[in-house]
C-alpha cells in the first residue's frame, strides 16, 4: 500500500535527520538538523507522491548524493518492486564489465567435406554466436564472400548452427499474447534484424493500400523473405485501420481491415534461425552458389574450414541502440552471451548468475531476475539498493560510455534522448538527467543520474507499481527529476509554478515503452 508523509516542513526535516544520522552510524542525541534545502526536496516530493492516483499503488523512490551516499529522500526504499525495463540497468554494466565494451559477435560460414574446382563436395555452415545486428545486407555480403572463394555449387546442405546457445526460445513469465509482438522477439544465437534499430528477430509487414478502392491491399515484408507467410484480406478504403496478426505457433500473418495510406508493422518470426537462414540461402543465390541441399539446423563439425565471417559493431556502439530504444532483444541476447563466456553455456540461467552476481557485488542484495530485459513480472529489486547500485558504477573504467548510453531527458535526437526525448524538455532537467525508463501494465520506473542546480551529482531511483489510473511519467518521475534538477542545499527552491508548466498533466498511459510503439515516437 502506498504510504503518504503529508507532513509540515518541521516533521520533514526531523525524520530526515534522524535518517541521516542512521545511515552514517551516528547517534540520536544532538543530531543536526538537515539544511533548508534538503527538507524543501523532502515536502516537494511528499506533494507529489500524494496523487490521488498513487493512493492504492506502491511507489518507491530514493534519492542520494552521488558523490557521498548520502539519502536525501527515501520513501519503500527496501521493499521489494517489479522494475520492468530498469533491469537493463543490472545486464548492460554485468554486460560490459563481462564482455568488455570491444566484445563483438562473430558470424562464420564454414565448409565441410572438399572442393573441386568451383564444386564444394560437402556442407555449407552458418554458424552464429547471437549477433543481433545483422541485416539482409549482412548475409548478402557474407554469399558474397562465398562466391569471391570461388564456391559455386554445395552438393550437400546449408546448415544453420544455432549451437552457441541453448533452443528456449522466450523468456521465462513473458505474458503468452506478447508472442507475436517484435519486442518480446524469440532469442536464438543465429537471428536477424529487419532495420537498424536492430529488432532481432522480427520482421516489418507494411499494407499498402491498392489501385482502386476496394481492391486488395498491397503487402510487402522487410525484408523480403518466405520465411513467413502472408495471409492478405485487407483492402483499399477511405480509412486505415488495419489489424497485423501473427497466429499462434506459425509464421502465418493475417492482414485485414481497411487502408488509405501506408502502415507498417512490426511482427516477431517463430523461429529466427530458420528466418537468418533463408535470408542466407537466398543471397547465395544471388550471388550465384547452388545449394543442392536442404536447410537443415546442426552444429559446426570440428575441422570445417572457414569460408566468410562478419564482426559485429563493438558493444560501446550496440549499447546505443540497446539502452536509448530499451531493447529487449538485446538485453537477452547479452544475458546468454554473458553464460557462454562464463560458464561455457548459453542460456538465461548461466547469464543470470553473472548478472546477479554483478549486481550483489555492487550493492545490490536483494534482487530476482528472471530475465534480462524486465519482460517478466518476477524481476524484483529495491529502490534503496539500486540507488546504491548507480553509485557503485560510478567507479568503473567503463562508467562514461555506459553512461552516455542511456537515455537524455529533453534531447530530441532518437539516438540521444531515447525513450526520454519527448520527456521534462524546457525544464532543468533537460540535456542533465540520465536514467532508464520501465514499462509494464501497471508498473513504471525511472532511475538513473541528474546534476542539481548546485552541481552536485545526485542518483534516484523510482518505482511504481500497482496503480489503476493515470500516467507516473510525468506527474511523479518527470516532476521529481526536475525538482532534484532544481535542489540546492542552503536554498528552498519555489518549485511549483515551473513544475506545474514544464510538466504535462498527464498523457496516455499504454503500459509500453514509447520506443515500442512502432512507428516510434520516440
Amino acid at each position: 500500500m502506498h504510504r503518504r508523509r503529508k507532513l509540515t516542513t518541521l516533521l520533514a526535516a526531523a525524520a530526515l535527520a534522524a535518517t541521516l544520522t542512521q545511515a552514517t552510524g551516528g547517534g540520536t542525541a544532538g543530531a543536526a538538523e538537515p539544511a533548508p534545502g534538503v527538507a524543501d526536496l523532502v515536502q516537494d516530493i511528499d506533494q507529489i507522491l500524494s496523487a490521488a492516483n498513487l493512493s492504492v499503488a506502491r511507489a518507491g523512490v530514493v534519492v542520494k548524493s552521488a558523490a557521498t551516499g548520502e539519502q536525501l529522500y527515501a520513501q519503500d526504499a527496501g521493499r521489494v518492486f517489479l522494475p520492468a525495463s530498469n533491469t537493463k540497468l543490472l545486464t548492460s554494466a554485468a554486460a560490459v564489465d563481462t564482455l568488455g565494451l570491444d566484445y563483438r559477435f562473430t558470424t562464420s560460414v564454414l565448409a565441410s567435406g572438399r572442393r573441386a574446382g568451383s564444386s564444394l563436395k560437402g556442407d555449407l555452415y552458418l554458424k552464429g554466436t547471437g549477433d543481433p545486428t545483422l541485416l539482409a545486407a549482412d548475409f548478402d555480403a557474407l554469399a558474397a564472400k562465398v562466391a569471391a572463394s570461388g564456391v559455386k555449387l554445395v552438393t550437400g546442405e546449408l546448415v544453420a548452427d544455432d549451437t552457441w546457445f541453448d533452443d528456449v526460445r522466450l523468456g521465462t513469465d513473458w505474458a503468452w499474447d506478447d508472442e507475436p509482438y517484435y519486442y518480446a522477439g524469440q532469442i536464438s544465437a543465429l537471428t536477424a534484424s529487419p532495420d537498424t534499430d536492430y529488432d532481432a528477430g522480427s520482421v516489418i509487414v507494411s499494407v499498402s493500400p491498392g489501385g482502386a478502392a476496394g481492391a486488395p491491399a498491397t503487402v510487402t515484408t522487410t525484408p523480403p523473405t518466405n520465411h513467413v507467410k502472408i495471409e492478405n484480406r485487407a483492402t483499399t478504403g477511405a480509412t486505415t485501420d488495419v489489424l497485423v496478426e501473427r497466429a499462434h505457433g506459425t509464421n502465418t500473418v493475417v492482414i485485414t481491415g481497411t487502408v488509405a495510406a501506408r502502415y507498417d508493422e512490426w511482427v516477431a518470426v517463430d523461429d529466427p534461425t530458420g528466418y537468418a537462414a533463408s535470408l542466407f540461402r537466398k543471397a547465395l543465390a544471388d550471388h550465384g552458389v547452388r545449394v543442392l541441399g536442404a536447410t537443415t539446423r546442426g552444429a559446426t563439425p570440428t575441422g570445417a574450414k572457414s569460408v566468410a565471417e562478419r564482426a559485429s559493431m563493438p558493444l560501446s556502439q550496440l549499447l546505443v541502440p540497446f539502452l536509448k530504444l530499451s531493447n529487449n532483444m538485446h538485453a537477452e541476447i547479452l544475458t546468454k552471451a554473458m553464460g557462454r563466456k562464463v560458464s561455457g553455456k548459453g542460456t538465461w540461467s548461466a547469464g543470470l548468475a553473472v548478472t546477479t552476481a554483478f549486481a550483489k557485488a555492487n550493492g545490490i542484495t536483494n534482487v530476482r531476475l528472471r530475465d534480462g530485459s524486465g519482460l517478466s513480472r518476477l524481476d524484483g529489486v529495491t529502490p534503496g539498493e539500486l540507488t546504491s547500485y548507480l553509485i557503485a558504477l560510478r567507479a568503473k573504467p567503463w562508467f562514461t560510455t555506459w553512461y552516455d548510453a542511456l537515455p537524455i531527458a529533453g534531447n530530441a535526437d532518437r539516438f540521444t534522448g531515447g525513450t526520454l526525448r519527448s520527456r521534462m524538455a524546457g525544464t532543468p532537467a533537460a540535456g542533465n538527467v540520465h536514467a532508464k525508463t520501465g514499462s509494464l501494465t501497471s508498473v513504471s520506473g525511472l532511475s538513473g543520474y541528474v546534476t542539481s542546480a548546485d552541481g552536485e551529482p545526485l542518483v534516484f531511483s523510482i518505482l511504481t507499481n500497482n496503480y489503476l489510473t493515470g500516467n507516473p511519467k510525468p506527474a511523479v518521475e518527470d516532476a521529481i527529476a526536475v525538482r532534484l534538477a532544481q535542489f540546492k542545499r542552503d536554498t528552498p527552491v519555489d518549485a511549483a509554478a515551473q513544475l506545474r508548466t514544464a510538466v504535462p498533466a498527464g498523457t496516455e498511459d499504454t503500459g509500453l515503452e514509447c520506443s515500442w510503439l512502432k512507428p516510434t515516437p520516440c
